[in-house]
Parts: C-alpha cells; sequence; structure tokens
C-alpha cells in the first residue's frame, strides 16, 4: 500500500509539471489559434537556460525561474516572427509545416551548441524528504508543486485583473471583434505566445531539476505530454488542460506499479485515447482561452 501511496504521491508532482507545460500550450493555441510543434523545444531551452544560469549564478531558484521564462519568451517572439505573423489570413496548414521546420531546427541547433549527451543538473534544492516510510514529499516535489501552483495563480490574476491579459481573452475569443474595438490583435497576439512559451520553459527547468538531468532531445517527449495533456483539456481551455497534466502524471506512475517503467507513455497516451474515444472534446470546452 506505501508503495502506491508513493507512486500518488509521485504522479502529483510529476502531473503539476505536464499541467505547466500545458497551460503554456494553451495559452499559445488559444491567444493565437493555431497548433504548434515548438513547444518541446521550447521547454527543453528554458532547461538548458536555468542549467547554464545555475552554473554562473549559483542555486538561485528565484534567477532560474526567471532566466528559464525569459530565454524561452524569447525564443517564443522568434517563432512568433517566424511561423505566425506572415500567416495569420493564409491557410492553416502552412503554418503548421513552419513550426515543425522551426522545432527540427531548434534542435539541431541545441544538438551542435550544447552537445548531444545528457547533462547533470546541479543539485539546486537539498536532499530533503519530509514523511514516514516510504510515504512523503521530498523538497523538490513540493517546490515544483508550489512553484506550479504559484504560476497558475499569477496568470490568473493576470488574465482576470490587468488591461493585457483581458485583451489577450478577447483575442483568443475573437480576433476579427477584437480588431474592431481597437485592440493591435498582431502585438497582443505576440505577447500571448511568449507567454505561452515562457510557461513552457519554467515547465523545462522543473523537469531538468525533478530528474536531474537534461539533454538537447527532451523536448520530443516533453512536446508531446504538453500537447497529449492540452487535448485532454480542450485545447484552450487553461483549468482543464491542468486537470488533464495531472491525470496524465498519476496515470502514467499508476501504471508502472502493475508494469515496466518502460511503458509510461503507452500508459498516458492510451489514457489520451480512451478519453478522446468517450468525451472528443476533452474535459473543457474549446471556447477560447479560459483562465
Amino acid at each position: 500500500m506505501d508503495y502506491y501511496l508513493s507512486q500518488i504521491i509521485n504522479g502529483i508532482c510529476q502531473g503539476s509539471i505536464y499541467a505547466l507545460m500545458a497551460i503554456g500550450y494553451s495559452v499559445v493555441v488559444g491567444v493565437v489559434g493555431l497548433v504548434t510543434f515548438t513547444h518541446g523545444e521550447v521547454i527543453m531551452l528554458g532547461a538548458f537556460a536555468a542549467y547554464y544560469t545555475f552554473e554562473l549564478l549559483g542555486n538561485n531558484l528565484v534567477i532560474g525561474v526567471l532566466a528559464s521564462f525569459l530565454a524561452s519568451a524569447f525564443v517564443g517572439i522568434f517563432i512568433f516572427k517566424v511561423c505566425y505573423e506572415r500567416f495569420f489570413n493564409a491557410p492553416r496548414h502552412i503554418s503548421l509545416i513552419c513550426t515543425i521546420g522551426t522545432s527540427m531546427l531548434l534542435r539541431n541547433l541545441a544538438q551542435i551548441i550544447f552537445g548531444p549527451n545528457n547533462k547533470p543538473m546541479l543539485e539546486v534544492v537539498p536532499n530533503r524528504f519530509y514523511g514516514q516510510g516510504v510515504v512523503g514529499f521530498t523538497l523538490v516535489q513540493l517546490i515544483v508543486i508550489a512553484t506550479v501552483i504559484s504560476l497558475s495563480f499569477l496568470l490568473f490574476i493576470f488574465f482576470n485583473r490587468t488591461r493585457w491579459g483581458i485583451m489577450l481573452r478577447a483575442v483568443s475569443q475573437d480576433k476579427t471583434a477584437a480588431a474592431m474595438m481597437g485592440i493591435n490583435v498582431r502585438l497582443t497576439a505576440l505577447l500571448g505566445n511568449s507567454i505561452g512559451c515562457g510557461l513552457g520553459g519554467v515547465a523545462g527547468m522543473l523537469l531538468a531539476i525533478y530528474y536531474q538531468t537534461l539533454v538537447a532531445t527532451m523536448g520530443g517527449s516533453a512536446g508531446m505530454k504538453a500537447f497529449s495533456s492540452s487535448v485532454l483539456g480542450g485545447l484552450t481551455n487553461i483549468p482543464s488542460a491542468a486537470v488533464g497534466g495531472l491525470c496524465l502524471g498519476l496515470v502514467e506512475n499508476l501504471g508502472i506499479t502493475i508494469s515496466s517503467a518502460s511503458f509510461r507513455d503507452m500508459f498516458a497516451f492510451v489514457f489520451l485515447l480512451l478519453v478522446l474515444i468517450v468525451k472528443p472534446e476533452g474535459f473543457g470546452r474549446k471556447t477560447g482561452v479560459r483562465p
């Protein structure tokens, strides 16, 4: 029984990281209005930004969060300029193909610059355990969960209490009506894409800290988990995307209790298929960005 409880705790922590990935993905899709295949590389670059920040400036988590957010947000600006800005009125498949090409470009550049091998993440957080026996939380898990909750709360405040946040919600719901109200749709979409990418970068940092390793090819798996979690939530519904990420993490960790860890991804994607067969719209409704 203790083993199952331990796996549930691991699933909550891992699911929290997936939830942050999915929140960033949902913001991008909701505001820009197009599915992206670059989110995995954005997550990977956020992890490397934090890695080198810790090496240069010491193990300060706040600085690491800022570095990963800003680095991935700037990458988001680049992605927007290359893949979206010129193609708002073009067929959707053109931007989709651009994101695939940009993903391959970023992944190969990362392998050239950072190297193809795994890098061990520094022990940013002390190895402490709070609990009894094998049931409890490590300090890393508590920090991961606290960071995800804090960023989610800040995003909720941003969307509901700031002018730019309300403009982002308007653009996500109807770009034409937003433009008629005097909103600069392209600039607002650029901001939304940067925020979504920035959140993905922080998720990459948390992923590297949790597993204590990172590699230039980690974006492929991370991007698929972000996409799957977001699809479970209906793509643009932020709370439902977060629930989707939590469910994916729990299913993975409960699945490996009855099987090998090598089947982790299989359990996640089988769960995704079953949910979509029963409820094709996912846990939420596709009605624009909903904080």
